[in-house]
């Protein structure tokens, strides 16, 4: 037998917190190159002040995230960031 759960507003708003607070922890990295930096910072404020549903601001960054991980100036370490993130989100953008 299979529960299915499905999460409240406030369960979301914190995913997108914790993965908005997880790329501005990145983005204090000198290593990681100013334009992925600048990248990095739109798509947080996206998360945190994004127009729409959590679910659409979820789906948007998702797509951010995916053409950022697939720039050749990103290091291995900020790829993987960027994939967990996205795991996260998607738990967000699939249900509504």
């Amino acid at each position: 037998m299979y529960v299915i759960y499905r999460m409240e507003g406030a369960e979301k708003e914190e995913i997108l917190g914790r993965c908005a607070e997880m790329l501005e922890e990145h983005m204090s990295d000198i290593r990681v190159p100013r334009n992925i930096r600048q990248s990095v910072n739109k798509v947080k404020n996206e998360l945190r002040i994004g127009n729409g549903s959590q679910a659409v601001r979820a789906t948007a960054v998702i797509s951010e995230l995916e053409d950022l991980a697939a720039n050749p100036n990103i290091l291995s370490h900020t790829r993987t960031l960027v994939w967990n993130i996205v795991s996260q989100l998607e738990t967000v953008s699939v249900e509504e």
